[in-house]
Formats: C-alpha cells, structure tokens, sequence
C-alpha cells in the first residue's frame, strides 16, 4: 500500500489512467473504423464487380449482335435464293461469311432432317437434342444454343448457336449452326480480370455452365444452378458449394438466353482490411518501438544532413578550385596564343623568303609546325578555361556520339568491347558542334584507356528531366530538361586522392608518354561552357562512370543546305486509282487531273483488277489505298504483279508502321505514302514514281 501510494504521489496511476483511456479509446475506435472499412470494401468490390459485369456482359453481346446480323442476313440470301446451299460453291461462300464473324468458327447448314448441307470446315456437330430452345419449336428471329461440346481433333470445348431459315417459297428449310469456341463467350474477361481470384462463367437459363466456371466442383446439380440464377438479382454475397463466400454479379442477355455471372472470394478482397486489422492490434505494442525507431531516425537524417553539408562544402571547394585554374589557365593560353601567332604569322613570311630547299627553309617548316602544335595545345586549354571562340548552333548530339563511336570502333583494342545505348534522336542542344565531339571523344578515350588489359565500355545518351535541384560530385545541377551522356568503364577506378585533382589541367597519372593530362579537363570545360554539369562515380577496382548534362535546346536547329525535290506536273498518263471510299476516289481523280494526269477512279478493287488486265498498257501507274473490301491493297498489289511486273504502284494508305511498310515492300509496292497527303507532295510521288530523277543538293 505504501508502494501504491508513493506511485500515485509519484503520478504513475494518473498516467496508467490516460494510457488506459488512450488505449481503451484506441481499441474501440480501431474497432468501429475497421467496422467501417470491412463494409466499405465490399460495398466498393460490389460496385467495381457489377460495373466490370455490366461491362463484359456488353461487349459479350455486341460480339453476338454482330454475328446475329451476320446470320439474319445468311437468312435473308438464303431465303432469296442467292446463297447456294450445297456443292462447293456454297462451302466457299460459308468460309467468306465465317471470316467476317469474329467469334464464329464454322458455318453449317442443316436440313429439316438434321443432315448437313454444307459446311464452312469439318468441324464435327452437336447433338440437335441439347438445344435450348428445341429447334424444331425455334421461331424465326429466335436464336438456340446447344450444350458444350468436344472438338476431338483439339479437345477443344465448342458451342453453336443456331438460327433457322425458309427456302425461296418460303417453307421452313433447316438451321444455320454458328460454331464457336466456348471460350470465346468469356469476351476479354482474361484481360480485364480485376484479380487471379476473379471468376467468369456463361450459363444457360436452364443451367447449363456453357463457359467458365464459378467453383471447383460444384454439387449443384442444372435445375438448382438454374433456380439460383433465377433469385440472383443484383450484385450480392453467396455461398457456393465449394465452401467459399463470393460477390456475385449477374447480368443477362435475353434475346439469348444467357446468364453473365462474375465472382470474386471475398477472403481476397478483404485481404487489406484483415492486414489492417492485423497491424491494428499490434499497433499499441510497436507504440514504443515506434517511438524509438523515431529517434533513431531523427539522429540518422541528423547525420545524413552533416554528411551532405560537407560533401556540398566539398564539391564547392573543388569547383572554386577548378573554376580558379580555368581562369588561370585561360589568361596564360591567351597571352601565348599571341605569341604563337607572331611566331606562326612572321615566320610563314620568312618562309616564303628563304630560297626553296634550303637549311634555312627546312629550319622554318621545323618552327611552323612546332608552332601549330603549341597552337592545337591551347585551343585545347581554352577549352578547359571557357575562353575560346565558339560557333554557337542548334544541333542534335546524337549523331555526334554516333560519329565518334563509329571512329573508335574502327581502333578498338583486342579485349576492348563497345557497348551503346543512343536514345535521344532528335533532341537539340546549343554551342559548338566541334567542342561536343572533342569532349565526347576524350571521354570515351579516357575510359579506354583506364582498361589496359580489356574490358567493356558502355556508353549510353537519353533525353532527362530533372524535377530539382542536385548536388553532383564535382558540380551542381539545375532542374530542367537535359541530355544525359553516361561513359562508364570496367578499369581500376578512381582513388580518392586522384578525384580531386581528377579535371586539373596537366594532371595525370598516366607517364609522360601516355598523355597530356588535358582530356578531362577539356571535357569540364565543354561541359562548362555548354552550361551542363559532370558527376563521376567510381570506387577503387571498380570502375568509373562519367555523367554528363547538357542543356536540351528548344530552339529550330541551324538551318541547313536546302535539298530541291522535283515537282513536275504529269503529261496526260492514265492512272488508275482505286478506294473503297467514293469521296477520296473523286478527290483523287480532281488533284491528279489538276496535275496533268487522267484517272480512272473504282471503289472496287476487284473490278480496277479486271480493268486493268483487260488492257495492262492503258495505265502509266496504280494509286491504290491499303484496307479495302474484297482486296486488299497489298493483295491487289500482288494481283497486277501477276501481270505486270514493272508497273509502278504508289501505295496511299492510313494505316502506317515499320510492318505495312515491310509487307507493302515485299508484295511489290514502288512507293508508300501516308494520308492525308497535301498536292505538293502526291506531286512529287508521282513524279519521283514515273520519270525518277536526281536529287538536287
């Protein structure tokens, strides 16, 4: 008691109270919420479910809608007499029909008597006996659907759906049976499928589970499926035979007699909300735990920001340091730049005075060239200083890059492998072509040679946009869009003590003979001067990576030698110029006519064939579109070159892309163009196409 009472004086009990309260008040308040979760979540899956349901049930019946208009209007042929119903006419004219159904696989007439009429491939036949409705009671715009059933040659499970038809007087003359695979009725249920544990099936209203499947096993037998099917009004929780809870969402097709259900385990969906309730319970217990990886996190971030302060305070360092010595650099080689042109200007004029072959003509070839040598070497510490005189233009760096790895290639040394990765076509950065070559150059001959014994070397360009600001190892870099050059090597790395003189001008720690000590630190200065920034990253052993920013330029690019494409008009050749779509046909044939051509214009492609086997020589070229009815443009293409091999075919079409241009190439196409095509340029096609000419740079 005295115990007790010396805590209560103490103040533990007032805090065991407000710990109780605060966790009483905790546990019940988890509890509601959870409560709240657990019913939001299944309402949400409810609503996501039936909405995915209605969704599938849809596209499901836009599909058999389609292929019901296509089985009517087989209804309408046959009653009129047009479709033939037997001999092998009547198969070729059922394979057209099946490939223009997308579901439908096979296409059979049946005769009152069951006995198959034609058919648009063997596949075998239902039992007429599982149909729902019975055929024989099956009315004319009504549609039966049959059991599943076997396709021996694939296992493959196959459904038909039949529609009846009448003779030419009218009689009830047999079935049109429309084969599909079962599968084709769950529409793109595998490609919407929200979760693996979502389940699709198709019934029919009897019962009968026509594709997918809801459980395992089930132990319902058709008339209980079709008895809960019927109860199933909305999107609702059941118990199936396998054990499981479900939501279960039905939607029905009525003109078909299908019922559209779609289920997901509710052990899944609330998978989140038991982890929830799982983290809430330990929740009170992690309190303290929690409260201490807090400190803990407090003094690592505390840390961190020191190590960052002196890494910045590092960096700044070594970019006073360079920025100095470019400075420094830059008023020497400018000053001796001078003299080097006294040497070079007086000593050409004394040149040109000494007496041709003399020592003292050999004598001055010897001071020339070791001026222009000195000249080369301080163009290249103007560029480490930033004090050279650069062109400025807008060019792309890419083929730069390219340019370069395609020069070392040709020296790579045994052992040496060049990996690239060029990502960036078309961007554009502004300064001097020459400086971004030189750059790109020295650093991919620096990370060569740090691989003396081999190795790979990976160079890499991609376009970057920079959300922040960042701190780089040797620079700072602004947010914005920038073209990024990654130069990485498998070399011996970089030792501390070497990063920090790493772009000094004439430091190296290569021997006198191996190098100037100037590569890295022209690099700096071009990465300078086009205001980017550089980070290297390297450990001892394990190579380096030299990152480059370059500021992406929106600006048009330096313009460049014009290129004149020939225009010329046409001289009255005939053309042939074929579309399905009668307005592009019209407007074809008034800009070929305004160029001084005649074309004969067909929406049908299989009558611009026949006309133009009739008489090969009428026509001076083919203009056809790509995606017609009947044939193709390509299959048309084909066709002609039966017959005429060198006839020149342009081929116009909407649909582009590397395969329609390999596939035009390949059938015979001279010339592929895209819509919409401006005057100008159908103009210059057909000039290039019937009289080609060189181009005129």
């Amino acid at each position: 008691m005295q115990w007790i009472w010396q805590r209560l004086r103490a103040g533990v009990p007032r805090l065991w109270m407000v710990a109780i309260s605060l966790g009483v008040a905790l546990v019940v308040v988890a509890f509601v919420a959870l409560t709240h979760l657990r019913g939001e979540a299944v309402n949400s899956q409810s609503r996501e479910l039936s909405m995915l349901s209605l969704a599938l049930t849809d596209e499901i019946h836009r599909e058999l809608r389609g292929m019901n208009a296509g089985l009517h209007a087989m209804q309408v042929e046959l009653n009129e007499g047009s479709l033939p119903t037997v001999g092998s006419a009547a198969a070729r004219a059922l394979q057209t029909r099946t490939e223009l159904m997308s579901m439908v696989d096979t296409l059979t007439l049946v005769d009152r008597n069951g006995q198959v009429l034609s058919s648009s491939n063997p596949t075998p036949m239902p039992n007429q006996t599982t149909f729902a409705p019975g055929l024989n009671q099956l009315e004319t715009e009504a549609v039966a659907v049959s059991r599943p059933f076997i396709d021996p040659r694939t296992q493959t499970p196959l459904v038909t759906l039949a529609v009846p038809f009448v003779d030419v007087t009218g009689q009830p003359a047999g079935w049109i049976f429309a084969t599909m695979r079962a599968e084709a009725l769950l529409g793109a249920f595998s490609v919407a499928s929200p979760a693996a544990d979502a389940r699709m099936a198709v019934f029919r209203r009897d019962g009968v589970l026509l594709a997918g499947g809801v459980v395992n096993k089930s132990r319902w037998d058709e008339a209980t499926i079709a008895r809960r099917l019927a109860t199933q009004r909305a999107t609702e929780l059941r118990h199936l035979p396998d054990g499981t809870e479900r939501l279960v969402a039905l939607h029905s097709l009525e003109r078909y007699g299908l019922e559209v259900v779609l289920t997901r385990d509710l052990n899944v969906v609330l998978v989140a909300w038991r982890e929830a309730a799982q983290l809430t319970a330990v929740g009170v217990v992690l309190l303290l735990l929690v409260m201490a990886a807090s400190v803990h996190l407090v003094l690592r971030a505390n840390q961190r920001r020191t190590a960052a302060q002196v890494t910045l305070q590092t960096q700044l360092s070594r970019a006073n340091k360079l920025e100095s010595l470019g400075e420094l650099a830059g008023g020497v080689a400018h000053d001796f730049n001078n003299v080097l042109a006294a040497i070079v200007g007086f000593g050409e004029m004394a040149q040109d005075a000494a007496p041709p072959g003399s020592a003292q003509a050999r004598h001055l070839d010897k001071v020339l060239g070791a001026a222009l040598r000195g000249k080369a070497l301080v163009e290249r510490i103007l560029s480490f200083g930033r004090g050279g005189g650069c062109a400025s233009a807008v060019f792309e760096l890419e083929p730069i890059v390219a340019e370069v790895l395609a020069l070392l290639a040709a020296t790579l040394r045994p052992g040496v492998v060049l990996e690239r990765g060029l990502e960036a076509p078309g961007v554009l950065m502004r300064g001097d072509p020459t400086q971004a070559f030189e750059a790109v150059m020295n650093l991919c001959t620096n990370a060569m040679q740090a691989m003396p014994q081999g190795g790979m070397v990976r160079v890499q360009l991609v376009r970057q946009q920079v959300e922040r600001r960042r701190v780089l190892s040797h620079t700072q870099l602004s947010a914005g869009p920038y073209l990024v050059l990654t130069v990485s090597d498998q070399g011996s790395g970089i030792t501390p003590e070497v990063m920090e003189r790493l772009f000094e001008p004439f430091f190296t720690t290569r021997g006198a003979q191996s190098g100037t000590g100037l590569g890295l630190a022209v690099v700096h200065g071009v990465v300078a001067e086009f205001g980017g920034a550089i980070d290297v990253q390297s450990k001892p052993g394990q190579g380096a990576c030299f990152t480059l920013y370059f500021p992406e330029c929106t600006d048009a690019p330096s313009p460049s030698r014009p290129v004149a494409l020939p225009t010329s008009n046409g001289a009255g050749q005939a053309l042939l110029v074929v579309d399905d779509e009668p307005t592009l046909v019209a407007l074809a044939e008034e800009m070929f006519t305004s160029l001084g051509y005649q074309p004969v214009g067909f929406t049908d492609p299989v009558a611009a064939l026949q006309t133009l086997r009739a008489d090969p020589q009428r026509f001076a070229a083919v203009v056809t579109d790509e995606v017609m009815p009947g044939l193709t443009g390509i299959q048309l293409t084909e066709a002609i070159r039966q017959f005429a091999p060198t006839l020149p075919i342009l081929m116009v079409s909407g649909y582009g892309g590397a395969s329609l241009a390999q596939r035009a190439a390949a059938a015979g196409v001279s010339r592929l163009l895209t819509k919409p095509m401006q005057r100008d340029e159908l103009a210059r096609a057909m000039a290039l196409l019937l009289k080609p000419v060189p181009l005129l740079v």
